[in-house]
Formats: C-alpha cells, sequence, structure tokens
C-alpha cells in the first residue's frame, strides 16, 4: 500500500492499512481499537512468565528467546493474575506487515502507565523496546511487569497501543514557538527546548493536595473494573504547603503539570525524558498525546498532563515549576477524523490530577 503525506498516520489511514493487510489480527481488529492517531493492541490468550526482561535480537524471535528464559505459562482465558515485581511476555493479537518507508512506536495506554504497570513492545529481531523499524513483518509481543501492584488480565484486553508514522515528522523548536505564537500550546510562558518543556505542580491553587503514592502492600487490580476500587486502599495522599516534596527510592507518584497543554488536531505528541542528568527519577510511562488533547474545539480547553514518578537510587528534593519531561510534537500526515476527547470515550480530557479509571472520585 502506499500512504501520502509525511507525518504521524490518522485513523482513517489506520483503517486503510487494516484493509490492505498491513496490519492484521486474529480475532480480527474492532472499531475500538481505533484512536486518533494509534491503535490500540490486544493481549492474547497465555502469559509467560520469563527470567527476566529481553530483547529478540538481530536474526533471533521472540520464540526463540521465551525457550531459554520462561519458567512457566499462564492461560489467561478465564483471567489471570500478574503478580507484582514479576516479568512475563504476553503474545498479543496483533501482527504487522509494514512497508519500506512506515515506522512505528509503541507505548503503555494512559490507565496502564498510571497503574505503575512497566509495558513495553517487543518484536523478532527487536533491538529495541517500542521501536519497529520499517519493513516489519511479524508478530507483536508485550513484555509487561507490574511494579506497584498485582493485576488481573484477560484476553482482549488493550493495555498499550502503537502509532505509524511516514518520513520526518517531528516540529522544531522553531516550528513550535511559531504554533504557540498562534494558538496558545501551553497556559504559561512555554520552555522549548528540543520540545515543549513539563514541569510539575506543587502549589496548587486551591488545595494542599500534590499528589499520590503507590501503598506497597495492597489487594488485586482488576483491570475490567472501572470506577470500582477505594483511592485509600491503594494510594496514600500527598500534602505540602513548602512548594517541594522528597521522592524516596523505589516508590511511584502520580503528580500533575503545572502546565494545561494543547495538541492542535494536526499534531499529536510524545512524553520524553528531560534530560537524564536532571535528577533520580522517570517521568511518565504512558507517553503519547492524541490530536484534539485539551483543545477547545474537543472540549479540552487546555488539559494538565499526569506525571507517573518513579524515583531510582537516592532520596530527591522535586520542586514546584521543575522541569521533569518535554513533549516533543509531530505533525498529522492529515488531520484525524475524530479527535480526542470529540467523539470518543475519553477518560482524561480536561483532566487535572487525576488517577486511573479504575479508582472512584477520592473523597475530599
Amino acid at each position: 500500500m502506499t500512504m501520502t503525506g509525511t507525518g504521524v498516520l490518522p485513523s482513517q489511514a489506520l483503517r486503510q492499512m487494516i484493509d490492505a493487510g498491513t496490519l492484521s489480527a486474529d480475532p480480527a481488529i474492532i472499531p475500538e481499537q481505533i484512536q486518533p492517531a494509534s491503535l490500540d493492541l490486544r493481549l492474547g490468550t497465555v502469559a509467560y512468565r520469563v527470567r527476566a526482561s529481553f530483547l529478540a535480537g538481530e536474526g533471533r524471535t521472540v520464540a526463540e528467546r521465551l525457550h531459554e528464559f520462561e519458567m512457566h505459562r499462564i492461560d489467561l482465558t478465564d483471567g489471570a493474575v500478574l503478580e507484582k515485581g514479576a516479568v512475563y511476555v504476553v503474545p498479543l493479537m496483533e501482527r504487522l506487515a509494514l512497508p519500506e518507508g512506515i515506522q512505528a512506536v509503541a507505548n503503555a495506554k494512559s490507565s496502564t502507565g498510571r497503574l505503575d504497570l512497566l509495558t513495553r513492545t517487543i518484536t523478532d529481531g527487536g533491538v529495541e523496546f517500542d521501536r519497529i523499524a520499517p519493513g516489519y513483518t511479524g508478530p507483536l509481543y508485550a513484555e509487561i511487569c507490574p511494579r506497584s501492584f498485582s493485576v488481573l488480565v484477560r484476553p482482549g484486553m488493550r493495555l498499550n497501543q502503537i502509532r505509524f508514522r511516514q518520513g520526518q515528522a517531528v516540529l522544531s523548536d522553531a516550528d513550535l514557538r511559531a504554533r504557540h505564537e498562534a494558538e496558545q500550546l501551553v497556559d504559561v510562558e512555554p520552555v522549548i527546548d528540543n520540545g515543549l518543556g513539563f514541569s510539575v505542580d506543587l502549589r496548587p491553587a486551591t488545595s494542599d493536595l500534590v499528589g499520590y503514592r503507590a501503598k506497597p502492600h495492597t489487594g488485586v487490580i482488576d483491570l475490567d473494573r472501572i470506577g470500582h476500587y477505594d483511592p485509600a486502599e491503594f494510594w496514600e495522599p500527598i500534602h505540602t504547603t513548602e512548594g517541594r516534596i522528597i521522592l524516596d527510592p523505589g516508590a511511584f507518584y502520580i503528580l500533575v503539570s503545572r502546565e494545561a497543554v494543547t495538541i492542535p488536531p494536526d499534531c499529536a505528541a510524545e512524553m520524553a525524558p528531560y534530560l537524564a542528568m536532571v535528577g533520580e527519577f522517570r517521568v511518565h510511562y504512558a507517553g503519547f498525546f492524541d490530536p484534539g488533547f485539551g483543545h477547545d474545539a474537543a472540549g479540552g480547553k487546555g488539559s494538565r498532563g499526569v506525571l507517573e514518578v518513579r524515583c531510582h537510587e537516592a532520596p530527591f528534593v522535586l520542586e514546584h515549576g521543575q522541569v521533569v519531561g518535554r513533549l516533543v510534537y509531530e505533525k498529522m500526515s492529515e488531520t484525524p477524523e475524530t479527535l480526542y476527547g470529540a467523539d470518543l470515550k475519553s477518560n482524561y480530557q480536561g483532566q487535572g490530577l487525576k488517577l486511573s479509571k479504575h479508582f472512584r472520585a477520592p473523597k475530599a
């Protein structure tokens, strides 16, 4: 198949790819999987518990490597628990037959990241997580490592998503400045340096609640249960009046950006690390922001970005306004037929500080 236009491929192009067999699945792909600029991927029927995370490597298949690292396999048909701290590989229902010139990048979905559920895509011959080279033909696998909570999963659940692009799509810093002048990408003075800087809000206007920290010993979360769980059983609220908090090594936090951001309908964005040298933490598993996120036409009026923060080796002081990530904007090859939040069931449009959709609203 031939795609015209440089940029991230929109929903209508994904449908063409499905019709052409570039994207295929067993069972067939359903309309609910198609997002404005990405395709949700579904878990298959078996999970392999493995000794360690791995990449297939050039000339090797994931199936071959599973023979080396498999400890046991779990039938997911009736639901099964993936335990905190373990590593699993799950064959996905979808497979690719990419033409030369179209590459793919995968990422965890928002709710997956907010549960600290490290989910990455691996492929035959792969030498990077979540990056799929042009021309790849073969199966897709999810590597899943629950970091904070054990989770109950079933076949067909959608934990990660895949985005396709043709050519160089990233907006330069000069392009970003021009777009901000034209339609205000962010509601504060922008920090533009290899993308749009994202900083943390630790001085909220109406409260001293600045985030949540995952509790260490909790029950299982059934990923099909929406609005079901009491946040108090899983999360410790974080309060401060000082504009700073100390991150504990190994702990997982949900925080929120100071900026309310907009993704115009003809753009998509991906969260990227700011600088490795800035601090002892990583931010945001769920890196895709769809066209229309925070956009007036899609009911957003600027949306905060939820920051999923994990501290590493040493306690680290995080201060209000500290830049912790950057949004890399990419142009779409054409505007999607449906925008985030406009016609789709979008859980996080117009969001502030918000836990994943599995939890009831916290009590004030």
